[in-house]
């Protein structure tokens, strides 16, 4: 069993996860989101799906963007 780093639960499911080089441990996405997800710069909620990157910050969508100022982002219609 692993230790989750979010929570510190032992969990015999737990899983590894490495991003950007660095090994981390979590007994579920839950823990895994609240670690790693980026936070839209605007709104300030976690960008689980793509989310948008402009202007070396990110966003959870279109609208998010365009209220900080990227008129270039738009929906899908």
């Amino acid at each position: 069993m692993a230790k989750c780093e979010m929570c510190g639960n032992d969990y015999h499911l737990s899983f590894d996860v490495i991003a950007a080089g660095v090994h981390h441990v979590f007994d579920s996405f839950e823990c895994a989101i609240q670690k790693l997800a980026p936070v839209c710069d605007h709104c300030g909620c976690k960008i689980i799906g793509h989310g948008i990157e402009a202007k070396g910050t990110f966003f959870c969508c279109a609208h998010c963007a365009r209220e900080a100022g990227v008129r270039a982002a738009v929906d899908h219609v």
